[in-house]
């Protein structure tokens, strides 16, 4: 009964609030709620409880206040919206932005396909793999994806190309023992050794491939030709949320004019965050 009370407290003091509300679906009573309190509206967000490192980490950030101040730094219309960083508060217009972190990164948690890169899904931004093979998430930044609705014809296109990229992905690891000797062979412009190495590696790539094809499923291409996402980023960045109301502000918000830099010209200004339940 007192828990009862203190949650009909609350309501009645959220609907004083712009960032408050009371949570509708009971599907989602132990899932954290957190609201994004902007210079262009509210965006609320639900945490996936599969995701437990960027849950918790999140939590603490905006627990500590990380998050107020910050701005929605990088804006690309019909791709996504991203902030976190923490030097973009008070920053001045011309200042380069989005190298701003907390000093760790989180391991990557893939949940994939359960959770993918639809319209609204919240992401954990990240180095690239050059420097990133293991796909660790950025310890603060985080992106809402917009994206595009696609074709049935271009999710085929995109399947192929990305077993396509698969298959050198492995090749690429597949080379590294044999990189002294390939040396020796190009010095000694040994084409048949070569060739034959090569043959070999690309056989192998495409066996290990073969063993997991990429291939979208029913609900990815339901969701992908009808509300749109960005399925490229699909497995290779950790989705660990995902708006649950104020998807029109963020369609506000990646309208916005940018700079080179897909710096808003306009700061878009997080002005708070709050935990809802």
């Amino acid at each position: 009964m007192k828990q009862l009370i203190h949650i009909l407290s609350i309501a009645l003091l959220c609907g004083l609030a712009a960032c408050n509300g009371q949570n509708k679906n009971n599907n989602m009573e132990n899932e954290t709620i957190l609201c994004f309190e902007t210079s262009e509206g509210d965006i609320k967000v639900k945490l996936y409880n599969e995701t437990p490192l960027h849950r918790d980490n999140m939590i603490k950030l905006v627990k500590d206040g990380f998050y107020n101040g910050t701005l929605f730094h990088r804006v690309i219309n019909d791709f996504m919206i991203q902030g976190g960083d923490p030097s973009s508060k008070k920053a001045p217009a011309d200042k380069m932005l989005g190298d701003g972190d907390t000093g760790y990164t989180i391991p990557a948690e893939f949940v994939y396909p359960h959770y993918f890169h639809k319209k609204g899904a919240l992401a954990a931004a990240r180095m690239g793999d050059d420097v990133n093979p293991e796909k660790e998430s950025s310890g603060c930044q985080f992106y809402i994806v917009t994206g595009t609705v696609f074709t049935p014809e271009e999710l085929e296109e995109m399947e192929s190309n990305l077993n396509r990229r698969i298959v050198k992905e492995k090749f690429d690891s597949l080379t590294r023992p044999y990189m002294k000797e390939i040396y020796k062979m190009r010095k000694a412009n040994d084409i048949d050794s070569l060739s034959i190495l090569q043959e070999k590696l690309v056989a192998e790539a495409e066996a290990e491939a073969a063993k997991t094809p990429f291939k979208f499923t029913p609900e990815q291409k339901q969701m992908y030709t009808t509300l749109g996402g960005t399925p490229h980023l699909d497995g290779s960045y950790t989705v660990f949320g995902e708006v649950i109301e104020g998807l029109d502000v963020v369609e506000k918000i990646q309208k916005v004019k940018t700079n080179r830099a897909d710096r808003p010209l306009e700061d878009i200004i997080i002005k708070k965050v709050t935990i809802e339940n």
